[in-house]
């Protein structure tokens, strides 16, 4: 996954998702769910390279950064919750989609 359109895409995949571009800056796309309108995933270009941020489990957040060089503290967010990934061929698909994942399912929110 390099590209902003994958991302887009499979975050699409997953249920009840769209995309937002709330900043007016085409450069910023927010996926966000539909019901609570919470954002799990952003999506934008920095120095060349198509960055992710995603919200993470503190507990899995130093595990991602130390395991790839290319996930770094979240540029914008909390950085205790938030990790952008750098999408430079470093960090597998696999792994990618398992963090954005982990990002839908953290914001999500509860059933009522």
């Amino acid at each position: 996954m390099r590209t902003r359109q994958e991302v887009i895409i499979y975050c699409l995949s997953l249920q009840d998702t769209y995309e937002d571009y709330p900043f007016h800056d085409s450069n910023w796309c927010v996926m966000r769910h539909k019901g609570s309108k919470k954002s799990f995933a952003l999506v934008y270009e920095r120095n060349g390279k198509i960055w992710v941020n995603v919200k993470c489990d503190p507990q899995w957040r130093d595990f991602w950064r130390s395991a790839f060089v290319s996930v770094v503290p979240a540029y914008h967010m909390n950085k205790t919750h938030w990790n952008s990934i750098i999408l430079d061929g470093m960090v597998p698909e696999e792994d990618i989609k398992r963090m954005i994942g982990e990002s839908y399912d953290l914001t999500k929110g509860k059933k009522v």
